[in-house]
Formats: C-alpha cells, sequence, structure tokens
C-alpha cells in the first residue's frame, strides 16, 4: 500500500503536490491553516511558465482547464522611466508563459482533489520527531497527526523547516507596498493607459512601481522601496490616507499617471516585506520528512516562485511514485535535484533584483530584455 503523506500547507505547490499523488494512487491528506479556500483573497496574476509550471499542471492532469482560465493579451509588458516615457513595449505574442489568476488556479487544483483532502483551520502549533522517520503535528486546537511521511510547504515561516535546518528569513532590504485600482480604464483612464494591456515596469534606483491588469479591469498594483524596517516602521499604515500619502512622497517628481497607482488606490495600502532564505540553502537528509517551495528556498518575488513551487510538488510526487514505496530514496532523490535547481533560480532572481533597483535602473533591466 502507498505511503500517506502528509501536506502542510495548500499554495499552489502543496496542492499540486497533493494532485499529482493522487493521480499515482497515493493517500493524502493536506492541513491548510486559513480557514476555507475563500477567507482571504489570493493575490494577482501568476505567469505560468513552460519550462517547469506548466509541465506541473500536465503531471497533475489539469493542462486543459489550466488553459481555459488563461487571460489573453496579459503576456504584454513594457518598462518605462519614472517621466512616463516608454523604454521597452512587448506586446503579447502568446508566448511561453501565460498569464492567469492565482485565486483561480488555486480553485483548480482544490477542485481536482477528493473532497475532505485539504482540512481548513488546522494552523500548525509545532512539530516534533517521533523517531524512526515518523512525526508529530500539534495544531492550534490542541489536536494532533502522526505521519511518516511529513511534506512542509507552509512558505516563508515554515513550522516544518526547523525539522532539517536552523536558517531563517532575513529582510532583502525591499518591501512592497499593494494596492489596487478597481475598473481602470472608467475609473483611472491615465493609469490604466500607461500600464496597457498586460503588464508595467516603472523603475528607478532604490524604488519601482509595477503593476498588472487583471481581469474586470483592475490594476494591481506593488510599490517598491528599498528601505529599512524601521523606515517602514514609522509609516501608520493603520491610518491608510497618511500612510498612502507618505509612500507617495517617495515618487515625487514622477509621472501622475504613475503615481497615480499609488494615490488613487480603492483599497488600503498593505505593506509585504520581501524575505529570502540563503541563496544555496540546503539540508542533510531526516528521515520522513522534506520541504517544498518557499519553505526550502524562499527568495525576493522573480516571477519564479509559484512555478518553482509546482514544480517541486510534481517532482516530488513522480519521484515518490516512481521508488515504489522506498520513502527515503525518492526523498533522497528529490533533494538532490532540488537544491541546485533552487540555487540557480535564487541567483537569477538577485540579479533581475539588482537591474530593477540597482543604481543603472531601469536600463539595466532594458539592456537584458533588447541585448
Amino acid at each position: 500500500m502507498a505511503t500517506h503523506v502528509t501536506i502542510i500547507g495548500a499554495g499552489l505547490g502543496g496542492l499540486v503536490l497533493a494532485r499529482v499523488l493522487h493521480v499515482h494512487g497515493f493517500p493524502v491528506t493536506v492541513y491548510e491553516a486559513e480557514p476555507s479556500a475563500t477567507s482571504r483573497h489570493q493575490g494577482g496574476m501568476l505567469d505560468i511558465h513552460e519550462e517547469n509550471g506548466q509541465p506541473a499542471l500536465a503531471a497533475a492532469g489539469l493542462s486543459e482547464p489550466f488553459r481555459r482560465l488563461v487571460l489573453e493579451g496579459r503576456e504584454a509588458m513594457r518598462i518605462l522611466d519614472q517621466d512616463g516615457t516608454v523604454l521597452f513595449d512587448q506586446p503579447d505574442a502568446g508566448g511561453g508563459r501565460p498569464e492567469v489568476q492565482r485565486g483561480e488556479l488555486r480553485r483548480l487544483l482544490i477542485d481536482s482533489l477528493p473532497e475532505g483532502t485539504v482540512r481548513w483551520g488546522h494552523k500548525v502549533a509545532g512539530v516534533r520527531a517521533l523517531g524512526g522517520g515518523r512525526h508529530e503535528v500539534t495544531f492550534a486546537d490542541g489536536s494532533t497527526v502522526a505521519t511518516s511521511l511529513l511534506v512542509g510547504v507552509d512558505g516563508a515561516w515554515s513550522r516544518v523547516r526547523p525539522l532539517l535546518s536552523d536558517a531563517t528569513p532575513v529582510y532583502s532590504g525591499v518591501s512592497f507596498v499593494e494596492t489596487y485600482l478597481e475598473d481602470g480604464d472608467t475609473r483611472h483612464p491615465a493609469a490604466a493607459a500607461a500600464v496597457g494591456g498586460g503588464s508595467l515596469m516603472a523603475l528607478a534606483a532604490g524604488r519601482g512601481i509595477s503593476a498588472h491588469r487583471e481581469s474586470g479591469g483592475t490594476l494591481h498594483t506593488y510599490v517598491a522601496l528599498a528601505r529599512s524596517p524601521e523606515w517602514f516602521a514609522d509609516v501608520d499604515f493603520g491610518d491608510a490616507p497618511a500612510a498612502t500619502a507618505r509612500i507617495a512622497r517617495e515618487f515625487e517628481g514622477w509621472a501622475p499617471e504613475l503615481t497615480a497607482l499609488i494615490t488613487d488606490g480603492d483599497t488600503d495600502p498593505v505593506l509585504r516585506p520581501l524575505h529570502t532564505l540563503p541563496v544555496g540553502h540546503r539540508w542533510d537528509r531526516v528521515p520522513g520528512v522534506t520541504l517544498v517551495g518557499d519553505a526550502a528556498h524562499l527568495a525576493p518575488p522573480n516571477g519564479e516562485g509559484a512555478n518553482l513551487a509546482m514544480q517541486d510538488g510534481a517532482e516530488l510526487a513522480r519521484i515518490l511514485a516512481a521508488h515504489a514505496g522506498d520513502v527515503e530514496a525518492a526523498l533522497a532523490e528529490y533533494e538532490q535535484a532540488l537544491f541546485p535547481r533552487a540555487a540557480a533560480a535564487a541567483t537569477d532572481g538577485a540579479e533581475l533584483h539588482e537591474m530593477m533597483f540597482g543604481d543603472d535602473a531601469p536600463h539595466g533591466l532594458v539592456a537584458a530584455f533588447t541585448g
């Protein structure tokens, strides 16, 4: 009989892992802290890459329903200077990175699993080793579960990671402030025109405004600032108008159609500090447990995080199925491939962030796309 797999975290990586395991006949349970699938907004657009995210969804048997979620035209991208000058404008030519709403993709994965696979409202309070490759997970309500195969897909502040590694995330030096403009073409036409049909990056050294056109004309914006945690602590995000005005002052003199993405937000600004694990993070083999996604290789956003998590999940499931009950051999093979793959992606991501927010921004990024 196939080993029962206990997964902590119902993000994309955990759900792909669960789905591919289900396809291969493994019994699986996913424990998620959120009370329901709809209790929290699931973020914005994701470009699903042909080299990792798309093969993961194919392994899950979900390529066709995934394609039905694609929002046409959203692969268009433009890079602007702070005065609004368009430095790079790439139309959507139907490339290999179609865009979908994260929440819709997550719902597709949840619906592909047998009812009851995901146990909502199970926030992990602690995990301990029982010996012999078994572990016990304790939840905030006092309930426990013991398992012989535990997979932590529980993100940056993973409660499973300490079983394997002493590494903890550190602040990357950059934070995002998230805003939304609803019904952009009608209510915010200048900002919508600047964003165009897909995504926009307006960049300078140490700061930037990135926005993406979502469904229904929503403009989803991330304002990036290379500031210390102490600087952000002095911004009162409990007072939305004051916080918005303080963030906007960092972009004084920028084109008004760009600053409107900050000042005209229809939702309160939300601070998103960016953290990272060490590039090349790895651990020695510990029986009965491993990690997937950000729990294993957290890095600043570079377009790869969700794709890598789905790849991790699909690869782990495939290798477990191939090893026909030899769990330890499967986990060792999975991690041997995971470590260099994650290190390469983190290195590329660090280079991308330097091009986006370094002294040569935005010209270094433009050169990377046009050179």
